[in-house]
C-alpha cells in the first residue's frame, strides 16, 4: 500500500472518530446571543451577558426572558447525561432552567399547552427537565424530570436546599436503568424508570417551551454558563465543575 494512500486513510479515520465524538457530546456555551451550539436561537425578551466563572454567561429576568432552539441533542440516546453551570438568583419558587421535548409526529408538537392550568399542564409529551423549587425560606432545590412512552421519574430534592447567588453545577443521568440527580456533583436523588429514546424537537433555555401567561412562575431568574449534553451516563468525576476561587 502506498504511503499516500494510508495517509489519506489515517485523516479519514480521524475524521470519523472526531465526527463520533462531536455526536457522542454537544456544549452549548452562552456567551452570545447569535450562534450557540451550531445553531441560532430564538431570543425571547432581552437576556443580558455578564461575567462567570467560566466566562460569558446570559442572565434571565425571571419575567419574560427565554432563549429557544429549533433542534435537541440526545435524539435516539438510550442513556444520557445533562449538565448545567448555573446561578440562581431567587425569583419565583417554580422555575425551568432546561426544557428538551419531543415533537409528535402527528400533530408537530412538541408541548401540549393547557389554557385552563393555573400553573402546571398535564403534558405527555416526551421531554427531559432540569428545574428548581424555591422555599420560603429564600433557598432553592433541584426538580428533575424525565419522561418517555416506557415511564416517566421525578427527582424532587426537598430536603437538600442551596443558597441563591451562588454558582453551581446540576447534572441528572440515566444509565438505561437509574436516573440520579446532582448538585456540584454529589448525587441528591435516585430511582429506577424504563425509558424509550427520544425524537426530534425543540430546547427551551431559561423557561418551559410553552411559556405563556399562566405560567409566569416557568421563568428562570439566574444565570446560565454553560449546557453540555452526553450521549450515555458520565460518573461525578467527569462532570463539569465551577472553577474554584
Amino acid at each position: 500500500m502506498s504511503k499516500r494512500r494510508i495517509v489519506a486513510m489515517l485523516i479519514w479515520g480521524g475524521a470519523f472518530a472526531g465526527s463520533a465524538q462531536a455526536q457522542e457530546q454537544t456544549v452549548w456555551k452562552f456567551d452570545n446571543l447569535s450562534h450557540i451550539g451550531g445553531m441560532t436561537p430564538k431570543v425571547e425578551g432581552a437576556p443580558k451577558l455578564v461575567d462567570s466563572p467560566v466566562g460569558k454567561a446570559l442572565q434571565f429576568n425571571g419575567k419574560d426572558t427565554a432563549v429557544v432552539f429549533p433542534s435537541r441533542p440526545l435524539v435516539g440516546a438510550k442513556t444520557f447525561t445533562v449538565e448545567a453551570i448555573f446561578r440562581p438568583e431567587g425569583g419565583e419558587g417554580s422555575q425551568r432552567l432546561l426544557h428538551i421535548s419531543t415533537k409528535d409526529p402527528k400533530t408537530g408538537l412538541d408541548t401540549q399547552p393547557n389554557p385552563n392550568a393555573e400553573h402546571h399542564v398535564n403534558d405527555e409529551t416526551p421531554r427531559i427537565m432540569l428545574e428548581t423549587r424555591g422555599t420560603k425560606a429564600g433557598q432553592w432545590f433541584l426538580h428533575a424530570y424525565m419522561r418517555s412512552k416506557a415511564g416517566l421519574k421525578t427527582l424532587n430534592s426537598t430536603k437538600i436546599l442551596h443558597p441563591y447567588n451562588a454558582w453551581y453545577t446540576v447534572e441528572e443521568t440515566y444509565d438505561g436503568k437509574t436516573f440520579r440527580s446532582y448538585v456540584n456533583g454529589v448525587l441528591e436523588g435516585e430511582g429506577d424508570v424504563a425509558f424509550d429514546p427520544q425524537g426530534p424537537g425543540r430546547v427551551a433555555v431559561g423557561s418551559r417551551l410553552d411559556r405563556v401567561a399562566f405560567f409566569k412562575d416557568s421563568f428562570l431568574k439566574g444565570s446560565m454558563a454553560e449546557v453540555r449534553f452526553t450521549t450515555h451516563a458520565l460518573k461525578p468525576d467527569e462532570f463539569l465543575k465551577v472553577p474554584s476561587k
